[in-house]
């Protein structure tokens, strides 16, 4: 009963955003920018870092309450959705899990002031393949010192906390393993580190108001106490640290919408698609409400098995219900002065960005063989004799 009120009174939050959210949503989209307005009232709300610790001014609210509070989110701002998520999942699930006190600290201060932190781990020649990249920190006295680049970093310009993953190495130039690394960059404040550039933007399909952006790292200094690195070290660090990572308006236009003398709810085919479309919904909600169940009171982070699933159903299922849902509504789908259009560009890369889908089968299907499933050329069997 308690976890039903919980989740019950978050939902209630999420909504009451929504409806504030619902009609700006599309000029975040049109001119592209970042909804500085709803993260404000996000912050206002308790739901930038609502899934912190009490001790670190937190909610300690469970990720099935973030959960629930997204989708009521991603039902009028898929933009706001998303950064809800990366201010409660990943990059600062990770610092919480591993970080020294004054990381925690400092991150949750950031997240709880508004900040979306930004991971930082595709390359331009490493995006799914995250280990083949080339960025690295060598250890210099008291520090390391960051060379490299980075591409589709979501929330470049905008995010003030980085967690960079880099190839750590000796100050020999012996490889240590990947770890990740603490970066702030505030330029209201005044704090612009040496030697880390924003080079340039991608313009994307969806989600327009959300900066994906193009880094660039020489000689960037990273203080000693500013590397994240799990108990195992770097050597294991980054299996650790990666751990961490519409309907109703189809419905309605039914109901209203006439065609040949009586309404589109009246005809089967529209009927069955509307139930098929009901029944993935239905599916998906189940799924990630057992996924964010899956970390359990004192687990640091959903079982991978289960997220994956759950990510790889539920993103799939957003893809063919707002694609169907854009059906019914026939050119009026089709044109911008509806939701539908700006949603179907939206959830499409939901399939690519925080794993693809195609990365996610394979863990999936690892997971339900009971064997690891690397997919390097040699991670099967040794290599052919020359």
């Amino acid at each position: 009963m308690e976890r039903v009120a919980e989740l019950d009174a978050w939902r209630a939050v999420g909504r009451d955003l929504a409806a504030r959210f619902a009609p700006r949503a599309a000029h975040w989209d049109r001119e592209r920018v970042y909804c500085h307005e709803n993260v404000a009232e996000m912050t206002e709300a308790g739901v930038m870092g609502m899934t912190l610790p009490t001790q670190y001014g937190g909610k300690g609210a469970s990720f099935a309450a973030a959960a629930a509070v997204v989708e009521e989110l991603g039902r009028a701002c898929t933009l706001s959705a998303r950064i809800a998520v990366e201010a409660n999942m990943g990059g600062i699930a990770a610092v919480m899990a591993y970080g020294s006190e004054a990381q925690k600290r400092l991150a949750a201060d950031l997240v709880l002031a508004g900040d979306k932190p930004a991971i930082c781990i595709t390359e331009p020649d490493a995006g799914s393949a995250a280990t083949e990249m080339t960025t690295t920190a060598r250890r210099d006295g008291g520090g390391w010192v960051l060379n490299g680049a980075k591409h589709w970093i979501t929330g470049g310009g905008v995010s003030k906390l980085h967690l960079i993953f880099a190839k750590a190495v000796s100050e020999t130039g012996q490889p240590l393993g990947i770890g990740g690394f603490l970066v702030v960059r505030d330029p209201d404040a005044g704090i612009e580190p040496e030697g880390f550039r924003i080079t340039g933007r991608e313009r994307t399909m969806g989600l327009c108001g959300m900066p994906e952006a193009r880094l660039e790292f020489e000689d960037l200094r990273i203080p000693a106490d500013m590397a994240l690195e799990p108990p195992g070290g770097f050597a294991r660090g980054f299996a650790a640290l990666m751990s961490a990572y519409n309907f109703d308006h189809a419905r309605d236009y039914l109901l209203t919408r006439e065609q040949f003398g009586r309404p589109l709810a009246e005809f089967q085919g529209l009927q069955w698609m509307l139930a098929e479309m009901d029944a993935k919904l239905h599916a998906a909600r189940l799924m990630l409400m057992d996924a964010a169940a899956s970390r359990g009171p004192e687990g640091r982070f959903p079982d991978m098995a289960v997220a994956a699933r759950a990510k790889l159903f539920a993103t799939q299922a957003a893809i063919a219900v707002v694609n169907d849902a854009l059906q019914m509504h026939g050119a009026r789908g089709y044109g911008a002065d509806t939701p539908l259009e700006r949603m179907y560009r939206d959830v499409r890369m939901f399939t690519i960005g925080g794993g693809t889908a195609e990365v996610l089968r394979t863990q999936v299907a690892g997971a339900a063989l009971g064997i690891r499933t690397p997919q390097t050329r040699d991670g099967y069997a040794p290599r052919a004799a020359e």
